[in-house]
Formats: C-alpha cells, sequence, structure tokens
C-alpha cells in the first residue's frame, strides 16, 4: 500500500467530530481491500472483519480513530460574524487570521477575524470563544447557507516536507493508515486472532465511537493505534518522540503489562524501530474507553509522535506509520501457539 497516498485521500476528507461521515465512508472503501462485512453505522464508526478461519480463535480489535478537531458554529450575529465553539480541542491560538471553511448548505468561505496589531491591547492567546469567523455577509445571507451546528476548518492541504508529509487530521488519518499498511502485509497470511478493524468516531470529544463499538465487537483484545508527541525545538524531549524513531509502545496503569512487554520483545527481534510510551494514570486514547467495555478487554496503545498536534499543520515520518504497521502485523500475524 502506498501510505501518502492512502493518507493524502484521508486528510482530503473533513470528518470533524459528530460529522465524520465524509471521511468515514472514505476510510470504509479503503478498509473494503482488506476486509469482509465493512460497513458505517449510524454513529459513523467504520467497522470490519478478517476471519483466521479457527473457531476458537479469540477477537483482536484493532482501533484508530477517524474524526478530527475542528469548530462548530453556534451563533450569528447582528453584522453577519459567526461565533464558534470547538470540537475537540483545537489549538486556537493557531487560528487567528486563517481562511477557514464552513461546511453549511455549500461551503462558504471565511476568514477568522483578528485585531491588527496597531489596535489591540491584548496580546494574550485568545480562547475559544474570543475568535469569530467573517464570511462578508449580512445576517440574512448568512443564515440562506449557513446554519447553528455546520463545522468549520481551517484550510490547510497535504504536503511534503523533505521526507515528512503534513496535514490537517494527521490525528488519527495516519492511525487509519496503519492499520490499512498491516492489513496488506497480512493479506493472504495466517492469523493469530479473527481481527475486528474499528474507524471510530468522536474520540475528540469523549472517546465515544470506540466505546460503541468495541461494546458490540466484544473482543479480548485490543491494540489502540494513534498518534502522540513529537520532538520540536522548544519540546521537552523527556515528553516526546523523535519523528523517525519508529512505533511507540505505551505503558500505563490502564494498559495491558503483559501486552506492553510482548509488543516490547517482539519489536526486538523484529528489528523494527520503537520507544516506549509512559503514561502513569491513563492514555487520553481509545484504550482508555474500550479496557473498560462490559467484561473488560486487554488494551495496549502503539502510538508514533507527531508534530503540531492539533493544528491545520501536524507533521508525521512515513515510516513511523510504517513501523507501527510490521508491529500490528507480527502481533497479530502468524500460527497460534495455543
Amino acid at each position: 500500500m502506498d501510505i501518502k497516498a492512502a493518507l493524502r485521500t484521508l486528510t482530503e476528507e473533513i470528518g470533524v467530530s459528530g460529522d465524520e461521515f465524509s471521511a468515514s465512508e472514505k476510510a470504509a472503501e479503503l478498509l473494503s481491500q482488506y476486509a469482509s462485512d465493512v460497513s458505517v453505522d449510524d454513529f459513523g464508526n467504520v467497522t470490519g472483519f478478517v476471519k483466521c478461519g479457527r473457531p476458537d480463535a479469540k477477537t483482536l480489535l484493532l482501533d484508530a480513530h477517524i474524526d478530527r478537531v475542528g469548530l462548530i458554529v453556534t451563533y450569528i450575529d447582528d453584522k453577519g460574524f459567526l461565533s464558534v465553539g470547538a470540537c475537540g480541542s483545537p489549538d486556537i491560538k493557531t487560528y487567528l487570521a486563517q481562511s477557514v471553511t464552513v461546511h453549511g448548505k455549500k461551503a462558504v468561505k471565511g476568514v477568522v477575524s483578528t485585531l491588527p496589531p496597531h489596535v489591540s491591547k491584548n496580546n494574550k492567546a485568545p480562547e475559544i470563544g474570543d475568535i469569530s469567523v467573517d464570511v462578508g455577509m449580512t445576517k440574512a445571507q448568512a443564515e440562506e447557507v449557513i446554519s447553528l451546528g455546520d463545522r468549520v476548518t481551517v484550510n490547510s492541504r497535504f504536503r511534503e516536507l523533505g521526507g515528512l508529509v503534513s496535514a490537517p487530521a494527521v490525528d488519527d488519518r495516519s492511525g487509519v493508515c496503519a492499520i490499512l499498511e498491516a492489513l496488506d502485509m497480512l493479506k493472504g497470511k495466517p492469523l493469530k486472532y479473527d481481527l475486528a478493524v474499528c474507524f471510530s468516531a468522536q474520540e475528540e470529544t469523549g472517546e465515544r465511537g470506540a466505546k460503541q463499538a468495541a461494546f458490540r465487537i466484544k473482543p479480548d483484545e485490543a491494540l489502540i493505534v494513534d498518534v502522540s508527541f513529537g520532538t520540536t525545538p522548544d519540546s521537552d524531549p523527556k515528553d516526546t518522540a523523535k519523528l523517525g524513531s519508529g512505533v511507540m509502545i505505551g505503558f500505563s496503569a490502564c494498559l495491558d503489562k503483559k501486552m506492553s512487554n510482548t509488543l516490547r520483545e517482539l519489536a526486538k527481534s523484529e528489528k523494527i524501530p520503537f520507544t516506549e510510551e509512559i503514561m502513569p494514570n491513563s492514555t487520553g486514547t481509545n484504550a482508555d474507553a474500550v479496557g473498560v467495555v462490559g467484561k473488560g478487554v486487554k488494551c495496549c496503545t502503539l502510538s508514533f509522535p507527531i508534530r503540531y498536534m492539533h493544528t491545520p499543520v501536524e507533521t508525521v515520518d512515513p515510516n513511523d506509520i510504517s513501523a507501527t504497521a510490521r508491529l500490528i502485523a507480527a502481533y497479530a500475524g502468524g500460527e497460534t501457539d495455543d
């Protein structure tokens, strides 16, 4: 599979939390190359299944979320300016003076309103309630094409930066790509598990979709694939990983220690580049929700570092996506030890 091409395809879709369907349908198309019974449910979750052929096989859930952060229209004032709220937790300081699209009855171009420095007396970073979107319309004109609840995204695009890729929605469409690449590696090969794949909705607003899907699927184990924090000049090295350092294997009180240890030893034996990601209490990923569904699900996170998380220019090394896919394939593939 061409990881860059798949990531470009997925990041070109909108799919802000709570309105994921355009991205979900595109992800379902890609998943259909590898899995059976692929569907998009009423919530926006994409699911599909790959059976190993043994009636006593355990089920391994592979999950990555399909939604992205963005804004939502909350009010149209008398001058036609739009007030907005946050879907998820976008980095609002990066939104000032950006070109945006309001996804209404039609796509409406706008810009985020900001005071020029000549007249501004406040140099603090704004909060979500402080910004407005200017669509160049009167209130009546705006209300013809824009409704409260419409999503808003910054006009960014897929771009290559040397060997890296920068795009909106890298969090977590790149995780979707890692799972798809793993399935491509496993195609036609023996499996240890029945695989259930979920590209889940509304992770950014409370890990809601994965919780629903896991309740329905009832997996025995789960690998939750997401992004983590990449090293930048102003970051603390102990809290980040360098782009190009491979897959990040999660260790946390809420993760299954045996799975974490097994994945670490497997990465070593398969010579897959990796780092350890230590999250003392919770992970901030779908693992926190999936782990406590039903009778409980053994979980581990597999992440990889990105720069500029929750901004329109999230940046990733495709080699880290590939390393994550290799570890997923190594864990899921091969004959059972039972």
